[in-house]
């Protein structure tokens, strides 16, 4: 106990400093590790860091709105770039349109000096749109370069009139408008936004009003008689994109524009535009070119003006929107900075006051843990640290007077006196509770050792009336311990058990499988549903199910069976009915179902079986029959023994009419349509037949009376199809014979009246003659067709000459070649075999045409063993099938009607192959089929 003591007070101490120093002891928190100035630092910087994250997001949103801000004066510089080269398409299209209408050398110079204000403002705003964060205008740019190259070119050739080339310079103004509108659709702040929308309103506006210039510059430079019809959707367009201009704009530009419309070149365009719409206006009265282009273009000159001036509030705008973003994006850090450095300062000196004193209660406190009673605490204060002090000294004292109780209750413990109780009156609160806990943990434990010895009881009276079997066995392979149900399982005693090793209990043939499943267990594995044969004490056989856990530590194996005899044997029936069943759905011969049955049964019941028939005379007929093994040696007492047993079983079956039973020996009547037909009897050599063996008998004597009738049935279904196919044939016949005697007779007088009637004729090209051959033409060709049809009925050849030559007649009139191969042994076969076999070819070959499209059809014929065999293969579509009411249906009638068989094999795509084996014996009558019953 006292090297214990020493050694567990060195464990606690070394985790006591693994503790102390946050290290060493693994599972600690991390916060349990850091010191209360850490803690109180970050207590007090939790706020800061919140306030921190709040200012961080802060300042990054105000970061990417200026970032936003820059990228929306990136766009807008780039855009006013893109709008000067749009107001230079705009007078490159004026100036071409003006050297369209007259070809001075004037005008031509204003165009070059046009096309090269373009160019240069092309290059100014490639220059602008290149290497900056914008889409790409550069391309877009370049592509209005190369469009007006082309333009240059076409209108320089004069191939296109002045309305064409104005039209073409729509299309590209068009393009930098939508351009300018797309660099200026970002909308960073409200402000900026409608600044933007009054820029690109008035640039849409003013190019309206260009589009108007150069159209009415075309209607009023051409002659009257070939002046186009003025068009005024520019003047509604401008109309509009004034509105959202005066809608977005300042005041003060809003002012400048309402001037602008109302001085003299505003003025004078709208009266223009009043003459226009009025239809009762003379062409007399239209300004002249000169008048419209003075006008119209210090008009235009007045709206840029204003253009310039909305740049500039853009672009003003935008800069202030950046410059007051970035503004607030500073003083909210500086703000931030400031406020950290004060909460710090503070947090640095409430650490220090709490951290001393605190420091010395820790002190204490880890000499207290270690039993350590003189450290004395110097702090004395008053707050709440000060309490703790004194509680700590308080809790020295009780601390000593605990760890004596607690002695005393080990001591109890350690000398086996249970009813030792601590006492808990000299303690109050936590600390008697504990000592309280103590006494009932004692008291617990007392208790305990009752309830495990009534345990132990209640177990063993599980074990010993369990039904199952239950053991300990040793892996030496003995049993330790068996329960009684053993005994009464094997017969044999709890000593004789456990004293031979159990393998000398397990049947010769499953000793190698138990040793094999005894070293599964040795390995630690576990083994579940194992099942082997026992021998018990009488001789008998039984099956046990095992399930068994080892525990190898112990060198012991925990196991429970189940003896499983009955429900194996129970299987083992249902298996051998489940083979009988499928034999009499199959169809086989009855005698073939009467050795199945006795098969069964003998290896069902381990027993010689018998199927039999009582005959009318008294008599006893076998049908199937299974010896027994052992029949073979032992003399001939017991088998003498065993027939008389089933003698007297058959008797009692015959007499009773139900199953009997009779020393070793057990039957069960096969009764069919309520009458007795025979039975079914079980004989063992030596051993009583077990209890069921009747029932089990009887199930087996159901699928026999099942199988005759089936059987029966399948004979009569024969002879009733075989009666409809020999009715169907003499009655072709019949009709065949009536035909030839009666109408072919009566067309062959008439043939002869009509040729006398053809000799009385004077003229026999008269019409009269040549009505009487047109008759007579009719008369013949229905004499032949009737003969087709009396050959079809019944032919005339296969009656004459067999097989053979109808085959070969039949070939010959096919409307496809087909390919004979005859090797027939005979020249004539049963009547019902040639025309069942003529009917088939001439089926098949009628489908071959119809149906199937082939080109040709190879046909074979054999009799070989009392069989012929027919095999008809044609290369066309294939896919026929009988089950869908072709004539094959009546094909296969008439060739089982006689005891044949015909398959059909006609994959889709790969022909039709169909085969017919017909027997040359006749088929048996019904119920010749069927051992006959008495």
């Amino acid at each position: 106990m006292g090297s214990g003591g020493r050694d567990e007070t060195a464990v606690s101490r070394h985790v006591r400093a693994g503790r102390r120093w946050g290290r060493g002891v693994p599972g600690v928190p991390f916060l349990a590790r850091l010191r209360v100035g850490a803690k109180l630092t970050l207590l007090v910087l939790l706020p800061v860091t919140v306030l921190l994250v709040f200012t961080v997001f802060a300042a990054m949103s105000h970061w990417e709105k200026a970032q936003t801000l820059r990228d929306f004066d990136t766009a807008i510089m780039v855009s006013f770039a893109t709008g000067d080269v749009s107001d230079a398409v705009a007078r490159e299209r004026m100036a071409a349109v003006q050297a369209r209408l007259h070809g001075e050398p004037g005008t031509a110079r204003e165009r070059a000096d046009a096309q090269r204000a373009t160019d240069a403002a092309l290059r100014r705003a490639v220059g602008q749109a290149t290497g900056r964060p914008v889409p790409d205008v550069a391309g877009v740019l370049d592509a209005v370069h190369r469009q007006l190259h082309a333009l240059r070119v076409e209108t320089g050739t004069t191939s296109l009139d002045a309305q064409t080339v104005a039209q073409r310079y729509d299309a590209i103004e068009d393009v930098l408008l939508d351009t300018v509108a797309a660099l200026e659709s970002g909308r960073p702040t409200r402000a900026a936004g409608r600044a933007a929308d009054a820029h690109v309103a008035l640039r849409k506006a003013i190019a309206a009003a260009e589009r108007e210039r150069a159209e009415l510059a075309i209607l009023f430079g051409v002659p009257a008689g070939q002046r186009p019809t003025a068009a005024g959707r520019w003047t509604e367009l401008e109309k509009a994109q004034l509105r959202t201009f005066e809608q977005n704009t300042s005041a003060e530009l809003w002012a400048q524009l309402h001037s602008t419309m109302f001085q003299a070149p505003g003025r004078a365009v709208r009266k223009v535009r009043d003459i226009l719409d009025d239809s009762d206006t003379r062409p007399a009265d239209w300004p002249s070119y000169d008048a419209w282009l003075a006008d119209s273009g210090e008009y235009i000159d007045d709206l840029r003006d204003i253009q310039d001036r909305a740049v500039r509030d853009l672009a003003r705008t935008a800069d202030d929107e950046l410059r007051a973003t970035r503004t607030r994006a500073y003083s909210e850090l500086a703000l931030f900075l400031a406020v950290l450095c004060a909460v710090t300062v503070l947090a640095l000196a409430l650490r220090r006051s709490i951290t001393r004193p605190l420091g010395q209660v820790a002190a204490g406190a880890r000499a207290l843990s270690e039993g350590d009673l003189s450290y004395d605490i110097r702090y004395a204060g008053h707050d709440e640290l000060g309490d703790v002090a004194d509680t700590f000294r308080e809790l020295r004292v009780t601390t000593e007077r605990l760890a004596g109780q607690i002695r005393a209750m080990n001591t109890a413990i350690d000398a086996g006196r249970l009813q030792h109780r601590a006492d808990v009156d000299a303690f109050d609160g936590t600390w008697a509770q504990l000592l309280g806990g103590m006494n009932g943990t004692m008291a617990s434990f007392a208790a305990a050792h009752g309830r495990r010895r009534r345990a132990e009881q209640e177990l063993e009276g599980i074990f010993n009336l369990s039904l199952d079997l239950l053991c300990i066995s040793g892996l030496d392979g003995y049993f330790k311990r068996v329960n009684p149900a053993f005994e009464r399982t094997l017969g044999y005693p709890v000593e004789t058990l456990t004293a031979r090793p159990f393998v000398e209990f397990v049947h010769e043939e499953d000793r190698d499988s138990t040793r094999e499943a005894i070293e599964l267990l040795a390995s630690g594995a576990h083994v579940a549903e194992f099942e082997n044969r026992y021998v018990r004490a009488d001789g008998t056989e039984c099956w046990l199910q095992w399930s068994a856990r080892p525990v190898p530590e112990e060198g012991l194996i925990y196991a429970a069976a189940r003896d499983v005899t009955e429900s194996r044997l129970a299987a083992r029936e249902q298996a051998a009915l489940r083979r009988v069943a499928t034999e009499v759905a199959r169809g086989v011969p009855p005698s073939d179902v009467f050795a199945k049955v006795a098969e069964e049964v003998g290896a069902l019941l381990s027993t010689a079986a018998a199927v039999l028939r009582y005959e009318s005379d008294g008599d006893v007929t076998v049908l199937g029959i299974a010896r027994e093994h052992a029949d073979g040696g032992g003399g001939g007492g017991p088998r003498l023994t065993r027939r008389e047993a089933a003698r007297t079983v058959m008797r009692d079956v015959a007499r009773t009419r139900g199953a009997a039973r009779s020393g070793t020996a057990a039957g069960a009547p096969i009764v069919v349509e309520g009458r007795l037909w025979g039975v079914v009897v079980a004989a063992s050599l030596l051993d009583p037949l077990p209890e069921g063996t009747e029932s089990r008998l009887a199930d087996f004597t159901e699928l026999i009376a099942t199988a005759i009738a089936n059987a029966d049935s399948r004979a009569q279904l024969t002879a009733s199809r075989a009666r409809v196919v020999a009715a169907g044939d003499a009655s072709r016949r019949r009709i065949e014979r009536d035909l030839h005697d009666g109408v072919q007779q009566r067309l062959i007088s008439l043939q002869l009246e009509l040729r006398m009637a053809q000799t009385l004729v004077d003229r026999r090209g008269s019409e009269l003659g040549r009505q009487l051959d047109h008759l007579g033409k009719g008369l013949d060709d229905t004499f032949q067709d009737l003969i087709q049809v009396a050959r079809g009925i019944h032919p005339a050849v296969l009656s004459k000459g067999g097989l053979g030559p109808a085959l070969r007649s039949l070939a010959r009139r096919s409307a496809i070649p087909v390919e004979l191969d005859l090797r027939l042994s005979t020249p004539r076969f049963p009547e019902p075999v040639e025309v069942a076999a003529y009917y088939v070819m001439s089926e098949c070959l009628t489908n071959a045409v119809k149906h199937a499209r082939a080109s040709v059809v190879t046909v074979t014929a054999e009799d070989t063993g009392g069989v012929l065999e027919v095999v008809i293969h044609d290369d066309g579509a294939g896919g026929a099938e009988p089950g869908r009411g072709s004539g094959l249906i009546g094909l296969i009638d008439r060739v089982e009607a006689i005891g044949g068989r015909l398959t059909v094999t006609s994959p889709p795509g790969s022909g039709t192959t169909l085969g017919v084996r017909l027997p040359l014996t006749p088929p048996p009558e019904a119920g010749d089929a069927v051992v006959s019953r008495s």
